[in-house]
């Protein structure tokens, strides 16, 4: 049985009792995770403080960053087995487990390098005075990671608040601790003291609710759904903790009929069908320009034919879903949109030689879905592009502009005015012209607006997130 990680060493649970891990591929048990409690939640926030107080918090910046370079390196001697560790507990795809891996080794080699680099101000004021700013870490700071990118969001979590001097508890989502509790030995392993990185598996509403709760948490970062997101603010609120939210999104690509058809086809194929459409910066609204619509669709519906979906190890176009409840889920809206009507244009296929126990949705493509329809609204969480037509560009905005969400978006055309017009319009945390997710770049600042959240991760933004700022005036004359 997984235990968990505190004081850079493996310790059991308080409660005794466990978590199944089960294979997506498969629908089979392979390993157990300790169920974290309240207790468990103390013990390690406890350690991080004596992290911070001490160890930890006594490195230079300097030293911290060499210690998050040494991690990043490490993590890519052991990139084949974190590749393999992803993909059986998440179900991905090899080459998207490997790509997670990669991803992750980039954030603490970027965090790394710009521990050194969080730099104050000085501000001109009266005569007479010196007035600075500094930034200062928080303390300690809670993390709550999400299953569908436990390394990336791992990564993307911590990194700027190790980077700022942090000392950090995590609580990973019961149905993906794997990788991060191997990461976390590979930090001690590297040299981190005991107690700055410290891991806690359980369900959400018992270890991620005392971490949210407990008083010696400064900062929370939560990635989930906008429900919970709201019991984390509202929960922190009553302590006056300063949160980050990341909670998803319906994001869209707007699609004017100048734009290269092309180029935009296999990336908006990608954008839905990346980890079986479970990403919250997923491009599931494809809204395309009526003159073009059908033969747009023609086309997308060649390329989802086309689609395979099967066992993480096969390393298809698709893996399973996360879980039996998450695939019940995915049905669930596809049977509502076959009672209403709304036309299934292509759907992929199961490979043959798929586990029968697999939480297996193939990739599906439906089309002229109404606006206000929730399956254009809400999040579906699964492999499923929704397609709407528009008559021009203020109708194009009105349209990407009409769910609660604000996460992605994207704009495709070859007129350069439209490009930065309409991506002033949209209301989005990020908006890429011509391409979807820009790669992902860890540089990039990455969060919503609307119910998508608030607050900044990636870049040199987190690093500011995961301090305060202090400002100091000396008077000398």
């Amino acid at each position: 049985m997984k235990q968990h990680f505190i004081d850079n060493r493996s310790v059991a649970g308080s409660s005794g009792e466990s978590i199944p891990v089960i294979d997506p591929s498969t629908g089979e048990t392979f390993d157990q995770l300790a169920r974290g409690t309240a207790a468990d939640i103390d013990v390690a926030v406890q350690a991080a403080r004596r992290a911070y107080d001490g160890a930890w918090g006594k490195l230079s910046a300097a030293e911290r960053g060499r210690l998050m370079l040494k991690l990043s390196l490490k993590i890519l001697d052991h990139h084949d087995e974190l590749t393999q560790i992803e993909s059986r507990d998440c179900g991905k795809p090899v080459k998207q487990a490997r790509a997670d891996v990669t991803a992750v080794a980039r954030y603490f080699e970027f965090y790394g390098g710009a521990a050194d680099k969080l730099m104050g101000e000085t501000i001109p004021y009266q005569a007479g005075y010196t007035v600075l700013t500094l930034r200062e870490p928080h303390g300690v700071t809670g993390h709550i990671v999400p299953w569908n990118y436990p390394l990336q969001i791992f990564g993307r979590s911590i990194g700027g608040a190790l980077a700022a001097g942090n000392a950090c508890v995590v609580k990973p989502a019961e149905d993906a601790c794997l990788s991060i509790l191997r990461v976390a030995e590979l930090a001690a392993e590297v040299g981190f003291p005991a107690g700055a990185l410290n891991i806690v598996t359980g369900y959400g509403h018992e270890a991620g609710d005392a971490l949210t709760r407990h008083p010696g948490i400064d900062h929370i970062s939560f990635t989930g759904s906008p429900r919970i997101g709201v019991l984390v603010t509202q929960t922190a609120a009553e302590r006056h903790v300063p949160v980050t939210l990341e909670l998803g999104g319906k994001s869209p690509q707007i699609v004017f009929a100048d734009a290269d058809l092309d180029a935009l086809v296999p990336v908006a194929v990608n954008a839905i069908v990346q980890n079986a459409g479970q990403t919250c910066s997923a491009g599931s609204r494809l809204l395309i320009e009526r003159s073009i619509y059908d033969k747009l669709m023609d086309r997308l519906a060649t390329a989802f034919s086309a689609l395979r979906t099967g066992a993480g190890s096969a390393d298809l176009d698709c893996g399973p879903l996360i879980r039996h409840t998450q695939l019940e889920r995915v049905q669930r809206f596809l049977r509502d949109a076959e009672a209403e009507g709304i036309a299934k244009v292509a759907q992929g296929q199961v490979a043959d030689d798929a586990p029968k126990g697999g939480f297996y949705q193939p990739p599906t493509l439906l089309g002229n879905v109404p606006v206000d329809h929730r399956l254009a609204q809400e999040e579906i969480f699964g492999p499923v592009l929704v397609t709407i037509p528009f008559d021009d560009e203020a109708d194009a905005v009105r349209i990407a502009n009409a769910t609660e969400y604000g996460l992605a978006a994207s704009v495709w055309t070859r007129d350069g005015a439209r490009q930065l017009r309409v991506a002033r319009k949209v209301r989005s945390g990020q908006v890429f012209i011509n391409n979807y997710g820009a790669g992902g770049g860890v540089e990039l600042p990455f969060g919503g607006v609307k119910a998508s959240g608030h607050g900044r991760e990636k870049g040199f933004e987190a690093l500011y997130a995961f301090t305060v700022l202090k400002t100091v005036a000396i008077k000398h004359d």
